[in-house]
């Protein structure tokens, strides 16, 4: 299975990236993977939250396959110990599916249509963060989490 991590618009802040580049390098030494960015939508600067979501999905739908199984990065999704989280990761790596694809919506959040065909949703934390600096907790995550998994001292428990 192959993992990959999909961000509407690219990263703005040089600082937020290079924190990034440096765990996406470390999560490919346990498993096939990519950060994807979607870039942001082109339509009227006059349109609305509802109109670039609806947009963004559009993008999102054409991007995905049937044997995808896309997880939402949501504040409102399920929330996880770091070490849960390597248990569920674990369960997912498992499953039938070709890809695993988590999704940071843009600065709006998600239309419907992606919600519904998301499989799961994961929340990182109870605070609001940017979807700027989620994508820089998220890859830090994702590399704790597969230390976790191949016992590594990254985590101190």
């Amino acid at each position: 299975m192959k993992i990959e991590f999909w961000c509407i618009g690219k990263t703005n802040e040089h600082y937020l990236q290079e924190g990034i580049d440096i765990y996406n390098k470390r999560i490919n030494r346990y498993i096939p993977y990519e950060m994807r960015i979607i870039p942001d939508v082109k339509i009227s600067p006059k349109a609305s939250p509802i109109e670039i979501k609806k947009a963004e999905s559009q993008v999102i739908v054409k991007l995905l396959s049937e044997n995808d199984y896309l997880i939402l990065l949501d504040e409102r999704g399920t929330r996880f110990s770091s070490v849960q989280l390597s248990e569920q990761l674990n369960k997912w790596l498992q499953l039938s599916s070709k890809r695993l694809v988590f999704l940071v919506g843009g600065a709006w959040g998600f239309d419907d249509s992606i919600k519904l065909l998301a499989k799961s949703q994961l929340s990182l934390s109870n605070l609001t963060f940017s979807h700027q600096m989620i994508r820089l907790f998220f890859t830090e995550q994702l590399y704790r989490v597969f230390s976790i998994l191949h016992h590594e001292p990254y985590h101190n428990e």
